[in-house]
């Protein structure tokens, strides 16, 4: 019998999410549990496995495609069924017209009416326009399914964008060069028997006038591709730079924001001369301000930052706090603690540790408020803030208290790990009932976070840095001596943590890291 697959809720609080990869296509085995699409949420991206097995039959959704949770997103036909079920169909474009017919996946080849819209997706979710760098076919050829169809340049990536459907590509709307919005249609693919003489060509010159200015510098310099996103040739041309005299750190010599930047600061702008400009031509008008869209995770991490704000009456406390033992421990031990566990030995489960005990000694710093009332949780969810490429993501280390430290370490790394590669369950980033997070590895002196609700704190971690520390020894003798110091800041609601608690919490986790006096497996 079919059974239908649908989009699962990833956290208590999330309500739809988007699919960003499709791991089978119509027609191909599945088996129970095997992953069958990806997906992203505002808090996690996780592989969602297949409920049967069976054969994937239909595609509701498209790669990209945002749909609320438990809305069906493809239907699998259970073992042994299938061969009497109906034909298995392919993906519905994202932007196909409500009149075209259906595409069998095992009829590819066959006419179709109409046509199949291709659209410039969405590489990324903060990415909201890409810039066609090439067409790698032209009006009127041939075009088979997964046939890389064209080359976009973005602000993170250069890639090769497939041919959803095969067919003949009977128009295209967007010249080399054009940098256009997410789901914008930039060709048309009609069936095999398409009429291909109606569409206009797209002109070479009309291709170069359309490119922004700098994009030929940008395309090639000395026989070599530069590559670039749009916001840097955006910046070069600003500021009259040959992209060709700045050397990109990025990924194949991509020349990133960063490079421009470093450049500008260093040379300063002009350093291609300025077309002279003709008596009579008139001065260009100054450019209008950039207005883009915020993008859906950006949108909600704005949402719920206000609530936050909003619902808890927000309190900081700074403590500095000695790390200089932790650092030396670290030093003496890490070589050994890896070869031994198989696992990097980092400053994360020092402070972990340190923040369980002191939970463990001041449980109302681990309460919630519910309803009027406060909820003293049993077990410590300690939630670790995680930095991706493309967003942050806070996965939980459940039951905190019930680990060592060789298991707290274990646990970090794991989960770290597998949300860096989209591997993480969606269990495993919600039910926290404290965070830490760490903009130290920026290098900033402190910060102060944000709660995350409903917890009723939130630890903040900045950067090291070694200072002159006035010590006092038990006779009252003071001297100075280099130290490692730390801040921590804790951000608390005031509703239910008064001061007091939580200058009594932060001084047991204080005296834990500046005392260590536990084994480290």
């Amino acid at each position: 019998m079919p059974t239908d697959v649908i989009m699962p809720q990833m956290g208590e609080s999330i309500f739809e999410g988007t699919i960003t990869k499709w791991l089978k296509k119509a027609g191909d085995p599945v088996q129970k549990d095997e992953p069958l699409f990806e997906i992203s949420t505002d808090k996690v991206d996780a592989e969602i496995p297949s409920p049967v097995a069976g054969v994937l039959s239909e595609i509701k959704f498209p790669e990209g495609a945002t749909v609320e949770i438990n809305t069906v997103v493809a239907v699998v036909i259970e073992s042994g069924e299938a061969a009497a079920s109906a034909p298995i169909a392919a993906p519905v474009p994202a932007a196909a017209p409500a009149s075209a017919a259906p595409v069998k996946a095992e009829a590819a080849a066959a006419p179709v009416s109409g046509g199949t819209n291709i659209v410039m997706p969405q590489m990324g979710e903060s990415i909201f326009e890409g810039t066609i760098t090439k067409w790698l076919k032209k009006a009127g050829d041939r075009v088979e399914k997964d046939e890389p169809l064209f080359e976009i340049s973005t602000d993170k990536v250069d890639a090769e964008i497939p041919s959803p459907v095969a067919g003949v590509l009977s128009e295209i709307k967007v010249p080399v060069g054009a940098t256009v919005e997410i789901n914008t249609v930039v060709a048309v693919i009609g069936g095999t028997g398409a009429d291909v003489s109606a569409p206009a060509p797209i002109a070479s010159a009309t291709a170069a006038t359309a490119a922004p200015a700098a994009a030929s510098s940008a395309a090639v310099n000395g026989g070599r591709r530069l590559r670039s996103s749009p916001l840097v040739r955006r910046i070069a041309k600003d500021n009259q730079l040959d992209l060709g005299q700045i050397a990109g750190t990025g990924s194949d010599g991509r020349i990133t924001k960063e490079d421009v930047l470093r450049h500008l600061s260093q040379h300063g702008a002009g350093s291609v001369a300025a077309p002279a400009a003709t008596p009579s031509a008139p001065k260009a008008p100054p450019a209008p301000p950039q207005v883009v869209p915020m993008s859906k995770m950006r949108a909600i991490i704005a949402q719920r930052m206000v609530e936050s704000k909003r619902i808890s009456p927000h309190v900081h406390t700074v403590y500095k706090v000695d790390m200089t033992r932790i650092v030396r421990i670290r030093e003496r031990e890490k070589a050994r603690f890896e070869q031994q566990n198989g696992v990097k030995l980092t400053y994360m489960p020092f402070i972990a540790a340190a923040v369980v005990e002191a939970l463990g000694k001041f449980p109302i710093v681990n309460a919630s408020l519910e309803n009027g009332s406060i909820r003293y949780h049993r077990d410590i969810h300690l939630g670790i803030a995680v930095a991706l490429e493309w967003g942050l993501i806070v996965p939980v280390v459940r039951q905190a208290e019930d680990l060592s430290f060789l298991g707290l370490a274990r646990t970090i790394a794991d989960l770290a790990g597998r949300a860096r590669t989209k591997k993480l369950k969606p269990d495993e980033a919600s039910g926290s009932t404290f965070t830490l997070t760490n903009s130290g590895l920026f290098g900033d002196e402190f910060s102060m976070p944000i709660i995350n609700q409903p917890e009723s704190a939130i630890l903040g971690i900045s950067g090291m840095r070694k200072e002159p520390v006035v010590l006092t020894d038990a006779e009252g003798n003071d001297t100075i001596a280099i130290r490692t110091m730390e801040h921590f800041c804790l951000g608390f609601d005031h509703r239910i943590i008064d001061g007091a608690d939580a200058c009594k919490f932060m001084v047991e986790f204080k005296k834990t890291l500046e005392g260590w006096d536990k084994e480290i497996g």
